[in-house]
């Protein structure tokens, strides 16, 4: 497996592991080997204890047998005091010679633990047993009162005593011995696992050390030989060389650092691409913007002195309006007082038409009188006509009558004459007042048709005053902004002259950028 395909964290842990694992072996071994000394030691504590307890019971058992021979001495010595005195020391050599027993015993049995033969101790025993029998028989000698008796008596026991000294001396001594040798033993078997444990724990140590010197002497190359592959690759990015092809092997940190300095590279390739293409095009661009700021700036001067030439005009134009306007309101008034003028004209003309109706009304009446007043002079000569009938009839007396009636009937021609003479004048007159009523009605018309006309002249003079003044107010702002105007295109002129000399100062700029971007090194194929 390769390391590249590891991250840094991952590799880490892993050099981690197993310097932990091998930590853990030498720990676990050094438990064991522990675990091994303990229980080796505490074998060794009871074998120590159990020879220890061997030779002072060896020891005691010695002590104690000269104890006894000395309990022998004195019940020889003071026993002569009484019988009482020569009981006591008797008892006291028989317990002294038990004890002797019991440790001798004892010392057969520690012997046996201890791996030794207890052959002679238990030669000892049955020695020393049957010297307490032989003591026992020679006190059966002892005379209390005679005084020579304890010397004859000793002399029947003497040098009994060697042979079980020289034993227990030489079961002591061979204890000793015993235990100096498995004292040795102990030492050497110690040393050797000392040594065994030292070689073991050395050689661990010693293979972890060199696993760990491998394992980091690996890890640190795979980490710091990409590293300084991407500090060269960072060195020539740096010094302007951007020719150099980056290769991405792996998944760890390290390739990711490499994929971001190609991703760089290829970035910074395209950039200074683009700045190369961009500032030739810029110098290029500020070239031409420097001539047309040239140009502009030769137009924004003409364009200057016409707007001055134009602004004189509209001062002119203006003093013109104003003057038109000044008129239309003028005009406007004189309307206004022509409207009021016309609008009273109506309502006499309104008046006339109305006093014309009521003659109207008034000759339509009067014709109707006149027709009652024919009515009566036709029923008057009717019976006038009647009367003289009556009167023809009635002859000469009637004849006074008849005379009365012709002159009635005269009265009522001419009042019927005088009728119609009057039906024809007021009929004249009626037409004649139809005709001055309709020629009324239409003056009225006329005159109402003026007022509107003088209305609407109004409104169109009251409109041109308006009109006017809104141009005269609209010509005010014209020459205000042709004033502007004016003033912004001699600044216009100062800035094109301002945005050559900038466009001059960005080519020079340009081909400064273009000198410093030619530093890097690009590829043929890019």
């Amino acid at each position: 497996m390769k390391l590249n395909q590891l991250t840094i964290g991952q590799r880490l842990g892993l050099m981690a592991t197993l310097l932990l694992l091998a930590m853990l072996f030498i720990g676990l071994r050094g438990l064991l080997i522990n675990s091994n000394s303990f229980s080796q030691n505490q074998t060794m504590m009871a074998s120590e204890k159990r020879l220890a307890d061997s030779i002072d019971t060896a020891r005691n058992a010695q002590v104690q047998f000269k104890i006894q021979v000395q309990e022998w001495k004195n019940t020889l010595l003071r026993g002569g005091q009484g019988q009482e005195t020569f009981e006591k020391y008797k008892a006291a050599f028989i317990s002294q010679s038990q004890k002797t027993q019991q440790l001798l015993k004892q010392l057969s049995d520690l012997l046996l633990q201890v791996g030794l033969d207890n052959r002679e101790v238990e030669q000892t025993r049955q020695l020393h047993a049957g010297l307490e029998q032989r003591y026992l028989s020679a006190l059966q000698q002892y005379v209390i009162t005679d005084p020579g008796s304890p010397q004859r008596v000793d002399r029947l026991v003497t040098g009994i005593d060697r042979e079980p000294t020289r034993m227990i001396d030489e079961v002591v001594a061979r204890t000793l011995q015993h235990a100096e040798s498995i004292h040795q033993q102990t030492d050497a078997r110690n040393l050797a696992q000392f040594q065994q444990t030292r070689l073991m724990l050395l050689l661990a140590m010693t293979l972890t050390l060199l696993a760990g010197i491998a394992i980091t002497w690996w890890l640190v190359r795979s980490i710091t030989h990409p590293l300084a592959q991407a500090v060269t690759i960072a060195r020539r990015v740096a010094a302007g060389d951007l020719q150099t092809a980056i290769t991405v092997a792996g998944k760890d940190e390290t390739a990711g650092l490499m994929q971001a300095l190609q991703d760089m590279n290829a970035n910074l390739t395209q950039i200074v691409s683009g700045v190369r293409q961009g500032t030739e095009s810029i110098a290029t661009a500020s070239a031409q913007i420097a001539v047309g700021s040239r140009e502009l700036s030769s137009r924004n001067e003409a364009q200057a002195s016409a707007l001055e030439e134009t602004a004189a005009s509209m001062e002119q134009l203006t003093s013109v309006v104003k003057s038109n306007a000044d008129n239309s309101r003028f005009a406007s008034e004189i309307a206004r007082d022509a409207c009021a003028i016309a609008g009273q004209g109506g309502q006499a003309v309104e008046r006339v038409v109305q006093t014309m109706s009521e003659i109207h009304q008034l000759s339509s009446e009067i014709n109707n009188i006149i027709g009652v007043i024919d009515s009566i002079a036709f029923q008057t000569n009717i019976l006038a006509l009647n009367a003289a009938v009556e009167a023809a009839r009635a002859g000469a007396e009637g004849r006074g009558f008849a005379v009365v009636a012709a002159e009635v009937r005269a009265l009522a021609q001419r009042s019927a004459s005088a009728a119609q003479d009057i039906r024809h004048l007021i009929d004249n007159s009626v037409n004649r007042i139809a005709d001055g009523n309709a020629q009324v009605q239409n003056a009225g018309s006329a005159m109402e048709e003026i007022l509107q006309s003088v209305k609407r002249v109004n409104e169109l003079v009251e409109a041109i005053s308006m009109t006017s003044h809104e141009q005269s107010t609209g010509i005010d702002q014209v020459n205000i902004a042709v004033t502007h105007m004016d003033t912004a295109t001699q600044q216009n002129a100062t800035l094109s002259q301002e945005s050559s000399a900038a466009a001059q100062a960005m080519y020079r700029q340009a081909e400064t950028l273009l000198e410093t971007v030619s530093v890097f090194k690009l590829r043929q194929a890019l």
